[in-house]
């Protein structure tokens, strides 16, 4: 790997953990085409970008965050822990991270298992996002807003958030999928899975970090690991505030028909 490579990846990265295409499979995609040998330090490497996309996220929704923080602790001070928006987002935050996290502990191993054949997971799953993007584009309603958020809204987002926890699966899209499938807007919809998201995000991040550092040779690889996290952090803010701002005036079709033409390259070409 060079620092171009490392450039490069990070702008994928960047780009498409929050585009609902799939960071995993254009990784991969891309690791391939520039011949970068599949090896521990490539792993590390990319769970380091994929922290740098957990700061844009942070970064972006730092407001939303801090006020759902505060308010979430000052409920359970004065024991009236939903009497606002902000206070009742905070624990559907932690009605939506339960799925994914009992769901992620319990199939790890089938997870790590199924990653051998990655190609293969990613384009089966580029195809399962297609037609779910797709599917609840065509039925969605778009009437509800952030502010009508329950429980029952945070467990669908829960919910379709176990799906991203295998290769190749897109985690905004089948977010904002669980999102659109309770009525949200499109908008609405990417704000509310996002932020729902977060605790799933970080966790995981944390976890495998903790991995990456134990690695040797991870030291020497630390400026690649520099130029990969702050481009991905940079290009992560970036597309999530187009992404906000296409999907108020944009269906989701677009992003349904590239993950079918990237799932049928991959499993063509894998």
């Amino acid at each position: 790997m060079t620092l171009f490579h490392a450039f490069l990846l990070g702008i994928v990265q960047g780009l498409t953990e929050f585009i609902p295409v799939s960071s995993t499979a254009h990784l991969l995609i891309f690791e391939k085409l520039l011949g970068i040998p599949q090896d521990d330090l490539l792993f590390s490497f990319s769970v380091i970008i994929q922290l740098g996309t957990v700061l844009a996220m942070i970064a972006f929704f730092w407001k939303d965050i801090w006020q759902i923080v505060i308010a979430f602790l000052q409920g359970i001070y004065h024991r009236k822990p939903f009497e606002n928006l902000q206070a009742r987002l905070g624990w559907l935050v932690i009605v939506a991270t339960i799925p994914a996290g009992i769901a992620g502990l319990l199939l790890k191993d089938v997870i790590q298992t199924r990653f051998q054949e990655p190609f293969l997971q990613a384009g089966i799953r580029l195809l399962v996002t297609a037609v779910l993007l797709a599917f609840v584009e065509y039925f969605d309603n778009r009437r509800r807003h952030l502010d009508s958020a329950t429980w029952l809204d945070a467990l669908s987002v829960g919910l379709f958030q176990v799906l991203a926890i295998f290769p190749g699966a897109s985690r905004s899209g089948t977010t904002i999928a669980g999102g659109m499938v309770r009525g949200f807007d499109r908008p609405s919809a990417a704000r509310f899975a996002f932020l729902m998201s977060g605790p799933i995000l970080i966790a995981a991040g944390a976890y495998e970090s903790v991995r990456v550092i134990a690695m040797p040779g991870t030291t020497e690889f630390l400026p690649f690991l520099i130029v990969g996290f702050m481009t991905s952090a940079v290009v992560g803010w970036l597309a999530i505030k187009w992404l906000i701002g296409f999907l108020s005036k944009h269906s989701m079709y677009v992003f349904a028909a590239y993950c079918l033409v990237a799932g049928i390259f991959l499993l063509a070409f894998r």
